[in-house]
């Protein structure tokens, strides 16, 4: 399984106490049997009352220890398991913040959630019963083996016969099971991919009345993981009979092999008492086991899916020795014969780009619906890293840099404005937390935001629902240009970020950002020609290829597909 003792090396003292706490709880346990003994054979059987009274008092205070041991152990066996889920859920989740989109693209968001959630709830539970049941019950099993052998050898045979059936049981049964476990992770997987899409969509699904179809893609899945589960019950309801018949052919063994013994004068009834008892807890430990081994198959491939994620390398990573930007380029970005192609694509999505974009001007990209234009932004940010070429912002080459000191030159508005729970002023100050108030309201007037924060009751206190549910998508969009624009960042992406807005909020919006942060270097992926139109340089991309570069009026002359798209947009006076 996992290299647990990673996570239990900061609770290793509550682990020592848990075991010696286990111990002694065994080991005081295991005498009440020789007290019943004594009691009924020496005290009961002798007829004598002060040593059934001293033995009985001696027998209840270790009954009384024996609680207070097993409380402690369970309490701290439940400690330590909790502790190792907490640092297991924070390092997944440090993990993950640490992927690239090419991982991302590997695991499902599904799946990602399952295995922070499920798997480790179940790498918890079975740490936690190691140290409640797993080290107790060889300990247990074995002392108390050896002592029922000790009291009476002649009996020993009976635990021949009866361990090899309950061995070869549980080895079936985990042979069975285990694959199964798997395929039950994997369904819950899916379970939870459906059950996003159809809750994060519930707008669309309504508006095409598409809940019988996402009813249907629900239960398929859901009858897989019903079959399955009934399954495993099935095959796992069969090994509580199997112990009990186990169990209850032993007490029969023993109580007619013993009564023999008895009327001969071989054993005493207290004798025989002692060993049924030794060998109950001698089954107990077996049922015990069994049980630990009926978590543990799935407990194995939840911890394999954990290590699968905590042991993924991410493709994007820091040099070992960063380079700093060139502060004689400051703002100036250049591709240089840049190609891209998606892990385990057959062909290049973006082929040998190249332009430069000088400080303080605006590129516009443009094109048709899958060109390429928002993969080719997505690599300034290194959300990918280039398949060949380079790209070098302030004359250095993005790979050669921290992503932390090259995120922080940029502030990116993606496509979908995105907004976390919260308040307004926790979403603007995202980027950056010790903004001024000055800078944020700034922002807010900057992205056209401003006017209906203030008609909101508690205005930039208001609360956002999850997916700002509660706002509309050109509020969101606005929020989202405001919450970049309180970086003060050297470079501006704007994915799309415009396809919400009016046309005259739209135009205002672009006003108020080449006064504000003329000094900045803009990049706008757009669909609206009159959103681009005014940029310093528009590159038109086709297939993936730059089908033109240049001005407004001076690709309305040297590149169709430029025309093409302008004229279905613009009058004849506006394209003049």
């Amino acid at each position: 399984m996992m290299k647990m003792y990673a996570y239990l090396k900061h609770t290793w003292w509550q682990a020592l106490l848990a075991m010696t706490a286990l111990f002694l709880r065994v080991m005081a346990d295991l005498s009440l049997p020789d007290y019943m003994m004594r009691i009924i054979d020496q005290g009961i059987y002798m007829k004598d009352l002060n040593m059934v009274i001293s033995l009985g008092k001696d027998m209840l205070m270790v009954s009384i220890l024996v609680v207070l041991l097993f409380f402690t152990s369970n309490f701290l066996a439940s400690y330590i398991g909790a502790s190792a889920g907490n640092r297991i859920r924070k390092d997944i989740f440090n993990k993950i913040e640490s992927f690239s989109l090419v991982e991302f693209d590997r695991f499902s968001t599904a799946s990602l959630i399952t295995r922070s959630t499920n798997d480790v709830q179940q790498v918890q539970h079975i740490l936690t019963m190691s140290f409640r049941i797993l080290l107790a019950a060889p300990v247990t099993g074995v002392v108390a083996l050896v002592k029922a052998i000790e009291l009476t050898p002649s009996l020993s045979w009976i635990f021949i016969v009866i361990f090899p059936i309950l061995s070869v049981a549980v080895i079936l049964i985990m042979t069975m099971t285990s694959p199964r476990f798997e395929k039950v992770q994997k369904l819950t997987d899916k379970l939870n991919l459906i059950a996003r899409e159809s809750l994060s969509g519930i707008r669309v699904v309504r508006a095409f009345n598409a809940q019988k179809t996402q009813a249907h893609k629900f239960q398929t899945v859901n009858d897989s993981v019903y079959s399955n589960n009934v399954t495993l019950m099935r095959i796992m309801s069969l090994m509580d009979p199997v112990i009990m018949i186990c169990l209850s052919f032993t007490t029969i063994l023993i109580l007619w092999t013993a009564t023999d013994k008895i009327n001969e004068g071989v054993m005493q009834v207290g004798q025989m008492m002692a060993f049924m008892q030794y060998t109950a807890q001698v089954m107990a430990s077996f049922i015990n086991l069994t049980m630990i081994f009926q978590m543990f198959p799935r407990a194995v491939v939840s911890a394999r899916r954990i290590r699968e994620i905590l042991d993924t390398q991410p493709v994007i990573v820091d040099p070992q020795t960063p380079t700093a930007f060139d502060l004689s380029k400051k703002g100036e970005i250049v591709f240089d014969r840049v190609s891209f192609r998606y892990p385990h694509a057959n062909e290049d999505v973006l082929h040998d780009i190249s332009f430069t974009a000088k400080s303080g001007s605006v590129t516009a990209f443009i094109g048709s619906t899958g060109s390429g234009k928002s993969t080719l932004i997505n690599l300034i940010p290194r959300l990918y890293d280039v398949s060949s070429g380079s790209i070098k912002l302030e004359g250095v080459d993005l790979r050669q840099v921290a992503q932390k000191e090259l995120r922080d030159k940029i502030g990116y508005i993606p496509q979908k404005g995105m907004l976390l729970s919260g308040t307004i002023e926790d979403n603007l100050l995202f980027g950056a937390p010790d903004a001024s108030q000055e800078v944020l309201l700034n922002a807010a007037e900057t992205a056209q935001a401003a006017k209906f924060i203030s008609e909101k009751e508690d205005q930039y206190h208001f609360r956002l629902s999850q997916n700002a549910t509660n706002l509309s998508g050109g509020q969101k969009q606005r929020l989202s240009i405001a919450r970049a624009l309180v970086k003060e960042a050297s470079f501006y992406i704007f994915d799309d970020s415009f396809s919400a807005l009016d046309f005259k909020t739209d135009a205002a919006l672009r006003k108020a950002l080449h006064k504000e942060v003329g000094n900045s270097t803009l990049f706008i992926v757009g669909q609206r020609v009159s959103t681009i139109m005014h940029a310093d340089q528009i590159i038109v991309l086709e297939q993936g290829r730059i089908s033109g570069i240049g001005k407004h009026h001076d690709l309305l002359k040297t590149c169709p597909v430029y025309y093409e798209i302008a004229s279905s947009q613009l009058s004849q006076e506006e394209m003049i």
